[in-house]
């Protein structure tokens, strides 16, 4: 379907890859992966002909209708949601339109008063469009744009909600839903999984499992990349790497590989070595010319294998959290409702109840709008519960992150004035060896906090929030923005945390990983489930099934 065929692409001076190949074929269904910059981007914008290769070629089947949702969905504004999806139809929808004035003008009677031969022409582009809509699943659009919108968590009450009243992750899920209703032939989709929740993600996953087209994405959630793909390609060191499998597979797979080219390059070095020593002994000797001319002539002609880089790992040892009481957070009937712009009141939850205790680390979980960030900016003091009441254990220092928390950054300062001024007891070397942890490493630190992007502030909030003498960590989306590799070293560092932990997240793997207990908000009340994630999700099925 799509042959991408010895590509170049340079951004600037900068090499993304070079004579880099690989097919889409119908139903493939294959991740991007790579260091954030590495230019996987690129390759969906090349894909859809908004940029332009260096070399080489695309070469796209005639006839193959491409869906790209991309991280920028650009103005929305003058339609429903509802509408604003249909119209993402395309073709379809054009098709809607061609039929809808149609019958306009024969229900109205003016079609009877065009000469012959115009409402001849009139029919038969009416019977046509009407064939095609057909053969195009024109006559079900809406409900599947109704269908599409509700699964992303947009119900029925919001259908006729003008887009300009959506905020950017909403946004996001349209344009999502545009794509997914135009069920096109192949789906390129750069992070789908950002700005949904754990609910809307599960919907996703399974109608991309039902869907009959290609895939090729990218996303920084590893349990939806292994659900889905089965194929990888790897964009890294100016190559691009096909692995067949999930991304499990390419993970063991790439070691072995890496493994492998290090063995062949230390045999060919050692090869070089000696016959580079052979020549320098004997150069000088005329009964080993031949000899020497001949190794020569041999070393001229071998292809030089060149070492993989260097993976770098930093282990940064955090320091002992200060012990808290045994009970860190106790909540006694809470509730909380939010006064609305026109004055109305909505009811977020009530009579919550429950204790955080030491050393637990606890997933909150709930659907959108169960008002899981709400209680956490209760429990921290960011808001006032409207009745009931939260008590703080004894010796508790909490440390809260959230996405908001990313504007108290200073933008003025460089990452290591910024860390330097929230521990003013870090040494240099602490500071540094910190920053290194979480992928900040030479003239990394110098970067002002201005130019960076959502995940790297994020990196840098976490990392002084962990390094800090903190024994409570409220932790709303930290996975946000982060890409798989910022993930593992956040959830690593959460593992070896030696406090209590209060999360919210959308990614399972992070939850599964790193929790011991889950809290779940459902219908305005807070529910307990002793174990962890997995239990949790087992303990669900089964009230599901009973």
């Amino acid at each position: 379907m799509i042959h991408l065929t010895n590509l170049t692409k340079r951004q600037g001076q900068r090499v993304l890859y070079e004579n880099a190949s690989f097919l889409v074929r119908p139903g493939d269904r294959i991740g991007l992966v790579g260091p954030n910059g590495a230019g996987k981007t690129t390759i969906f914008r090349l894909i859809v002909g908004e940029d332009q290769a260096d070399g080489g070629s695309v070469v796209i089947q005639p006839n193959t209708v491409i869906g790209y949702f991309a991280q920028d969905v650009g103005e929305m504004r003058g339609r429903s949601a509802l509408a604003e999806v249909v119209a993402g139809a395309g073709r379809v929808a054009d098709l809607g339109i061609v039929i809808q004035e149609a019958e306009a003008l024969l229900a109205s009677g003016d079609a009877e008063k065009l000469a012959p031969a115009a409402f001849e022409a009139l029919m038969e582009r009416y019977g046509d469009a009407q064939m095609e809509y057909q053969q195009r699943g024109g006559y079900d659009l809406e409900s599947r744009a109704k269908s599409v919108l509700t699964g992303l968590g947009i119900g029925p009450a919001d259908y006729d909600r003008p887009v300009e009243q959506f905020s950017g992750g909403w946004k996001m899920r349209i344009a999502l839903a545009r794509i997914l209703t135009l069920q096109p032939d192949v789906l390129l989709m750069d992070e789908p999984t950002n700005h949904l929740d754990i609910e809307s993600i599960i919907w996703l996953e399974e109608w991309l499992q039902a869907y009959k087209g290609a895939i090729v994405m990218t996303s920084h959630d590893r349990e939806f990349m292994n659900r889905l793909v089965g194929r990888i390609v790897e964009i890294a060191n100016k190559q691009v790497t096909v692995y067949s499998g999930n991304y499990e597979f390419y993970l063991r797979e790439r070691v072995q590989r890496r493994e492998q080219v290090i063995a062949a390059h230390k045999r060919q070095q050692d090869m070089l070595a000696k016959e580079e020593d052979f020549i320098a002994k004997f150069a000088a000797r005329a009964s080993h010319a031949a000899q020497v001319q001949s190794r020569v002539k041999k070393l001229d002609k071998i292809d030089r294998l060149e070492a993989p880089p260097e993976v770098k790992t930093i282990n940064f040892e955090f320091a002992q959290p200060p012990r808290s009481g045994n009970d860190v957070v106790r909540m006694s009937d809470l509730s909380k409702t939010w006064t609305r712009e026109d004055g109305s009141q909505k009811l977020v939850f009530r009579g919550v109840s429950g204790v955080v205790q030491r050393l637990h680390k606890i997933a909150l979980t709930g659907v959108n709008g169960a008002g899981k960030s709400t209680l956490l900016k209760t429990i921290v003091g960011e808001t006032d519960a409207t009745g009931g009441a939260v008590t703080i254990g004894a010796s508790v220092r909490t440390g809260y992150f959230s996405q908001h928390a990313l504007d108290t950054l200073d933008p003025k300062k460089t990452i290591f004035e910024e860390v330097s001024s929230r521990l003013p007891d870090g040494t240099v070397g602490y500071i540094r060896n910190l920053l290194g942890a979480f992928l900040f490493s030479g003239d990394d630190v110098d970067k002002k906090i201005g130019v960076l992007s959502g995940g790297e502030r994020s990196r840098v909030l976490l990392a002084m929030i962990l390094a800090s003498p903190l024994n409570f960590l409220v932790l709303d989306e930290p996975t946000n923005h982060l890409d798989i590799e910022s993930r593992e070293i956040l959830m690593k560092a959460v593992q070896s945390f030696e406090g209590t932990v209060l999360v919210v997240s959308h990614d399972r793997h992070f939850l599964r990983q790193i929790t011991n207990r889950v809290f779940e908000i459902r219908d305005g009340e807070l529910r307990t489930y002793e174990g962890n994630y997995d239990e949790y999700l087992e303990s669900k099925a089964h009230e599901t099934g009973a």
